[in-house]
């Protein structure tokens, strides 16, 4: 997979590998600020297409093979 940039993760495309109550496909709906500006950024929120459903997560877990591929599959 591509190296994936905090930064640029807001409004990115995500396939869940193993979906879970027909939500398979997500939208990342808002990148969390740290606290302190100098501190590196760790979580964001993930939205569900199907149930609008939110969840955080760190974004290091998108780059999970295993659980997460990059796009609508």
């Amino acid at each position: 997979m591509n190296p994936l940039s905090p930064k640029k993760l807001l409004l990115s495309k995500w396939t869940a590998v193993k979906p879970v109550d027909k939500q398979k496909h997500f939208l990342v709906s808002r990148v969390i600020q740290p606290a302190l500006p100098d501190d590196p950024i760790e979580l964001v929120e993930i939205q569900s297409v199907f149930s609008n459903a939110t969840q955080i997560i760190a974004w290091r877990e998108l780059q999970n093979d295993s659980v997460w591929r990059q796009g609508w599959v």
